[in-house]
């Protein structure tokens, strides 16, 4: 079995009610003796985290995630139960918690740095990174109670990861941001995942804690219901989510049996990622192009003899964009110059989501008819023409060259997040998740009893006008 990073033992926290000041005080001076109600948030939780793994937490407000945390690392006792962490941890909990707002934020990097065990020539020497990697220009040297929550866990996350934790801890903070931000954000997670860190991951969005995440609870009224793949619990965490309140207590005892049983069957339902930005739309739609939709998380591979440039999307007639319209058809284009003569070339691009996932991608030919050879000095132009199947939100683009070297296929040259776009919103969408199948429903009402068949071909011919349908 895997060392554990995090390992729980029968953690339970009870936080106490009181109908008036005086029953406080009552209870410090004689302990019993001041009323006071029992607030369980937690109830016997057991939970152990090997090293290196991801888990996501998910469960409604109030079902005690956040204090889960709190008692994980430390700034919370529980009330019983045993709570062993090994490694470093690096936290980004509440909004701008451990925060002064006082504080400049060049200010709070360094207080909140030494926290989080750092030295100050740590600090010192990583602070160029910090702030590159938030972002917030000159609002570094101005108190934080002047930022924005955007700028906040900008900020925050920052400095969260700077540390190189052994255990990184993010409580829904990821929100906050714009898409460019959270990629650069899911990426470094990624980069703390392939390192072998440790990370807890608190969110609402279903589809981050699938893509993310190696196993994922369910938590609810302080009881983790459920411990299984990300896709089960986020299943179960929709169907409770959306239960009748009347319906929810036989839903828990379900879950738990599930649990108990490990039935894990696999019925995820994916959220799509929406567009933040509503853009208008139809069949002669305007050519739209933001020229500050920019990615920040670029990554360069190195130069093999290749260099990438001028990645970009354009439509049929070569009109510069980024801001696509559903089922309607695109080119990505790019050129490569070639310092080095280069044999057996290939060219590929890929789509990726906002948290990473790959939704798909190209290669320009087969290893079997790729270019045998393309000579030092010269710059190729390369196209992808493809149709848009992708559902409002973000998204970002790849583009990479391969050949061969000495035997081997190895990259000429790669660019990761080299260039992003926006699927706008429209009106009446009807299909869900990420992709767009172009799905085409048919609703039709089947006859109860024959004799009244003409009547209900009169319902059907009513049904069938209808121009839309319930959005499941």
């Amino acid at each position: 079995m895997s060392e554990l990073a995090i390992s729980l033992t029968d953690v339970s926290k009870c936080f106490k009610r009181y109908a008036r000041p005086v029953d406080r005080l009552k209870n410090l001076l004689l302990p019993g003796k001041g009323h006071a109600d029992e607030c369980w948030a937690l109830r016997h939780i057991n939970l152990a985290v090997p090293k290196g793994q991801t888990l996501g937490i998910v469960g409604r407000n109030g079902s005690g995630k956040s204090t889960l945390l709190q008692i994980i690392v430390k700034t919370l006792q529980p009330t019983s139960g045993k709570v062993q962490v090994q490694g470093r941890i690096s936290a980004l909990l509440e909004l701008g918690s451990g925060f002064n707002p006082e504080f400049t934020g060049r200010q709070n990097v360094f207080f909140n740095g030494r926290l989080l065990g750092l030295s100050q020539q740590d600090i010192e020497s990583r602070f160029d990174q910090i702030a590159t990697f938030a972002d917030i220009g000159d609002f570094i040297e101005q108190p934080v109670k002047t930022y924005s929550s955007g700028m906040f866990v900008r900020l925050a996350f920052a400095v969260a990861v700077s540390v190189d934790p052994d255990i990184l801890v993010v409580d829904e903070a990821l929100s906050v941001g714009d898409e460019a931000f959270q990629r650069k954000c899911f990426a470094r997670i990624q980069t703390i995942q392939d390192q072998g860190g440790t990370i807890l991951f608190v969110s609402h969005s279903a589809t981050s804690v699938i893509e993310l995440c190696d196993s994922a609870i369910l938590i609810d009224r302080g009881e983790a219901l459920l411990s299984a793949t990300p896709k089960i619990v986020v299943s179960n965490y929709q169907k409770l989510l959306y239960a009748p309140a009347e319906k929810t207590e036989a839903l828990r005892q379900e879950i738990r049996e599930i649990n108990n049983k490990k039935d894990h069957r696999d019925r995820t339902q994916t959220s799509n990622i929406a567009s933040k930005k509503q853009m208008p739309t139809g069949k002669n739609h305007p050519v739209l192009y933001d020229p500050d939709m920019v990615p920040k998380s670029t990554i360069s591979y190195l130069s093999l003899g290749a260099k990438i440039e001028q990645p970009h999307l354009t439509t049929l007639t070569g009109e510069k964009i980024n801001i696509l319209t559903r089922r309607q058809d695109y080119i990505y284009t790019y050129q490569v110059k070639f310092s080095d003569t280069a044999c057996k070339v290939r060219f590929g691009m890929m789509i990726k989501t906002i948290s990473g996932v790959e939704l798909g991608g190209a290669a320009s030919h087969t290893l079997d008819n790729a270019l045998d050879r393309v000579e030092k000095g010269s710059t190729i132009q390369v196209k992808f023409r493809f149709r848009c199947g992708l559902q409002p939100g973000a998204y970002f683009l790849n583009a990479g060259v391969v050949g061969i070297i000495d035997d081997t296929e190895l990259y000429l040259h790669r660019c990761v997040d080299v260039a992003m776009f926006r699927v706008q919103q429209e009106q009446g969408i009807l299909e869900t998740a990420l992709v767009d199948f172009q799905t085409e429903a048919s609703v039709r009402l089947m006859p109860s009893q024959p004799a009244h068949f003409s009547e209900m071909n009169e319902i059907t011919c009513n049904v069938e006008r209808e121009e839309s349908l319930v959005a499941w």
